[in-house]
């Protein structure tokens, strides 16, 4: 009889070890992004360097840029080191979603194809889809309007907003992608397609820097709403509401608007980059 006891009292002891292994488990399991980041002393950011002013490669090899800059403060905010990690575009929410890297910050639109897959912060800053027409063309498009034409061959980057823009609101003209906004550009540059539409201030600094002296033309108001907002993954409230106290705080202390001056007050980082 006393074995029996002590056989009950010993499996009693070894599912309540169980239990509590599996309840640290699921603990483990819903501890909030924000914990593991602090915990681990490293904030993993992912982002496509190659869009301008907002993530690029400088001359030495540095990428840099006004989201670099926000996740420096970012992660000094939080206490520990900020590591990059630079990913091809269409593969930046696959990686996001199997643990690559903690939060996206490469100027990504926010929108509702997104935002099935991955959580958004509060916009960080709004931009919208721009064209540059190359000068041949000067006579017929007035207008984004214009564009919506069949004669008219349009370019922008595969995977973007710019492109989705692009099919939406000009479906009767010939569209043709290409793997960074910079082909996009050059083949307007070149004479080959009419205009190429993206990212307002993307468009800016290639008019600025290539496209005024070639005689393009800058259809610079922008003709879509595009909030741009840090990504991270579903079911993780405490670091979606750190984040967006990160931001009120940024854009109340000065520190945003040292940052956005920075990169868009003026052109003058241009020299240093590739």
């Amino acid at each position: 009889m006393k074995r029996i006891i002590a056989i009950v009292a010993l499996l009693s002891l070894l599912l309540c070890a169980a239990m509590s292994a599996n309840a640290a488990d699921i603990n483990l399991a819903k501890k909030s992004t924000l914990e593991k980041i602090v915990q681990s002393g490293e904030l993993r950011v992912g982002l496509e360097a190659g869009y301008m002013p907002f993530e690029m490669t400088d001359k030495k090899g540095n990428i840099v840029g006004f989201d670099v800059d926000m996740c420096k403060e970012m992660a000094k905010a939080m206490g520990v080191k900020l590591t990059v990690v630079n990913t091809a575009w269409d593969g930046i929410i696959p990686g996001l979603l199997s643990n690559k890297y903690d939060i996206i910050s490469s100027g990504m639109t926010i929108n509702q194809e997104r935002n099935l897959k991955v959580n958004f912060a509060n916009p960080y800053i709004v931009v919208g889809q721009t064209a540059l027409i190359h000068k041949k063309y000067a006579d017929g498009i007035k207008s984004y309007k214009d564009l919506n034409n069949p004669k008219y061959t349009i370019t922008s980057k595969l995977g973007t907003t710019g492109e989705q823009a692009v099919k939406r609101m000009f479906p009767k003209a010939q569209y043709k992608s290409f793997e960074t906004e910079s082909e996009a550009m050059l083949e307007v540059l070149n004479g080959k397609a009419a205009a190429t539409v993206y990212d307002l201030p993307m468009t800016s600094i290639f008019y600025a820097e290539r496209g005024r002296d070639a005689g393009m033309i800058f259809l610079n108001k922008p003709f879509t709403y595009e909030p741009l907002g840090w990504a991270i993954n579903k079911g993780d409230p405490d670091f979606l509401n750190w984040l967006n106290n990160f931001l009120v705080q940024m854009k109340n202390d000065g520190r945003y608007d040292r940052i956005y001056n920075k990169w868009f007050g003026s052109n003058n980082w241009l020299k240093n980059v590739q």
